[in-house]
């Protein structure tokens, strides 16, 4: 089975849930990969400062599925912003995952004190015109800074990958996003380190729907048209996450879990968090 796919903007599609790579490294994280390939996840999430490129580029290679069917996605890390920077770090990135194109790529974080993510930004529109990169996009970033890529570039993001959970339902940038037709995917979409599992709205409905809490959490993350992204070394609990399509949430339902917000959890606020 595999998952359904949303049309982005610019013609390309990605689908409706991918499998997050961070931490998983060396043979071990590419059994998983493999195995996650197997199971039905065509969508990858990499970045440069995950520091396992050539992990999911071996897991590619044994998959056994055509490169074609699979969307990679890796990203820009901040001290390679700058319009030559990014230009090379794509291509360092491209040659760890040994691949000819990367289907998605995105700056990692804004970094506004050092204010080059528009230069990286027109490096990308660079990379996407000579056909190395198909999509381009961000993540972290806030409503005014993709309003300042558009009116600086006149290119909008794709995608826009952010914290994103119940308690976190990010609501108006999320409505930003549909406004501009702008994809969101969500990192950390099942709250890692946190109790959101064990929340008795979300256990209720589980038990309703005869699946599990972080099932429900996915769902409620398919039902807001966001893409989710959960990483998990184990095999049991991979082929659990990818399994959201044979059951619906009711809008009442995730509403009660939207209603769980409180906001951030890690601190992570664009606007001042840096990574390098």
């Amino acid at each position: 089975m595999t998952a359904p796919a949303y049309a982005l903007r610019d013609g390309n599609t990605i689908p409706a849930i991918g499998l997050g790579t961070y931490g998983l490294n060396e043979q071990v994280g590419i059994e998983a990969i493999v195995s996650g390939i197997a199971d039905g996840y065509r969508l990858l999430d990499t970045a440069y400062n995950y520091g396992n490129e050539d992990v999911v580029g071996e897991a590619i290679r044994r998959s056994g599925v055509d490169r074609s069917d699979l969307v990679i996605t890796t990203k820009l890390p901040g001290r390679h912003h700058g319009f030559e920077e990014t230009l090379a770090s794509l291509e360092e990135s491209r040659a760890r995952l040994d691949l000819d194109w990367i289907d998605l790529y995105l700056i990692h974080w804004p970094n506004p004190r050092i204010d080059k993510f528009v230069e990286s930004w027109r490096a990308m529109i660079r990379l996407r015109e000579k056909g190395l990169v198909r999509s381009i996009g961000v993540s972290n970033f806030t409503a005014a800074m993709l309003d300042r890529l558009e009116r600086e570039t006149g290119v909008v993001p794709v995608v826009n990958q952010v914290e994103l959970h119940p308690y976190f339902p990010q609501d108006e940038l999320r409505a930003y996003h549909d406004e501009h037709d702008i994809r969101t995917e969500s990192w950390s979409p099942l709250a890692k380190r946190s109790e959101l599992l064990e929340e008795p709205v979300i256990t209720a409905i589980a038990a309703e729907h005869g699946v599990s809490p972080a099932q429900v959490v996915l769902r409620w993350h398919v039902e807001l048209e966001a893409v989710p992204i959960p990483k998990s070394s184990d095999a049991a609990r991979r082929r659990e996450n990818f399994d959201l399509f044979s059951f619906t949430l009711t809008g009442d339902e995730v509403e009660a879990i939207s209603a769980l917000s409180r906001g951030r959890l890690w601190g992570g606020d664009p606007d001042a968090h840096e990574e390098f």
